[in-house]
């Protein structure tokens, strides 16, 4: 059997999938991918269902190596540099590597999470239906806990497929959409115009519970404690000093601060995506517009298979790289992907 060993990585790298749906009755958060789109899309690319297991790679760097024979990959989410040996690989792709070659990986460039899917899955033993990690309650499998230096992940040799590469729409740069409620009615309507009119940051003490929020004070009604009540991905808690918290996958089950508005699914990995630091805004829409832009999403799931593409041939081409009209974007002379063009 082959396998896929961890070099080196950073901090909030572990195995994900679509979580633990149902588990909350128990008291069981669902854990899961930050960003489903991008999991989905580097299964898609290997050949996987959308939702398996996969490395879900935090903003910083990492390298893993093949042993024991031939391994392939597909690598999605937040841009960052790649190779193999010196040979680039670019995002939103497959690549294979052959027994003691070393897939290398940047620091992630304008987002949070890379997803990397091994072809024929990971291999791990289900916790409540699931192998994604939830590190503080000790769940998820191979290693219950975020990657490290050493782990191996044992997979089945690749299957010699043709590398692809998937075609996803551009990330947008609208404004967060959130929904009202469900105890909107514990803030004044003028803060709640504060609460969407206004910049945010996302604190760099933020985790995969929840996203502490940097911005204006929102004040409460009638104080900050309610009855505590169930969660969903994307709640937006207000405790007492005012600072917005987004619940994330790793959040607890109930919460007994108010709750002003609710991150809609659509746009629940795009938000997860925001960087320490980086300003956004929220935009209020209608529980209709809601419900048609996850409509949207999940046709857009369903339609991964037919964004696939042959990986084109690709050559280092340093007058193409000068002629080109780069000012504002971040690019790399080894990622193809962000410059070089194709060869006829």
């Amino acid at each position: 059997m082959s396998k896929l060993v961890v070099t080196s990585i950073g901090p909030a790298s572990s195995v994900q999938d679509a979580g633990r749906p149902g588990s909350q009755r128990y008291g069981l958060v669902p854990s899961g991918a930050m960003d489903r789109l991008a999991l989905a899309a580097a299964n898609t690319l290997v050949g996987n269902d959308l939702f398996a297991a996969a490395i879900e790679i935090g903003p910083f760097g990492a390298a893993f190596t093949a042993r024991g024979g031939t391994v392939r990959i597909g690598l999605a989410g937040a841009p960052r540099n790649a190779d193999i040996g010196g040979r680039p690989v670019a995002s939103d792709s497959s690549a294979t590597l052959t027994d003691g070659e070393t897939l290398n990986l940047g620091f992630a460039r304008g987002g949070s999470f890379s997803y990397l899917a091994i072809e024929h899955g990971i291999v791990g033993e289900p916790m409540f239906g699931s192998l994604a990690v939830n590190a503080r309650a000790g769940l998820g499998s191979p290693y219950p806990r975020p990657l490290q230096s050493g782990d191996e992940l044992p997979t089945q040799a690749a299957s010699g497929t043709a590398e692809r590469r998937i075609e996803l729409p551009a990330a947008a740069e609208a404004p967060i959409r959130v929904l009202f409620g469900p105890q909107d009615d514990e803030f004044s309507d003028e803060n709640k115009k504060l609460f969407v009119g206004s910049e945010w940051k996302i604190s760099a003490t933020s985790d995969r519970m929840g996203y502490r929020l940097e911005g204006p004070v929102i004040k409460h009604l009638d104080g900050h404690n309610i009855v505590s009540d169930g969660t969903v991905n994307g709640s937006i808690q207000v405790p007492g000093n005012g600072q917005p918290i987004v619940l994330m996958p790793d959040r607890g089950t109930s919460g007994g601060y108010p709750k002003i508005a609710t991150v809609i699914s659509a746009d629940f990995g795009r938000f997860a995506q925001i960087s320490a630091g980086r300003p956004f805004r929220f935009r209020a829409v209608t529980m209709a517009e809601a419900q048609a832009e996850a409509i949207k999403f999940q046709q857009l799931l369903r339609s991964l298979p037919d964004r696939l593409r042959a990986v084109e041939d690709f050559s280092l081409n340093i007058e193409a790289l000068r002629d080109a009209n780069v000012a504002g974007q971040a690019v790399s002379a080894i990622d193809a992907a962000t410059w070089q063009v194709a060869l006829p």
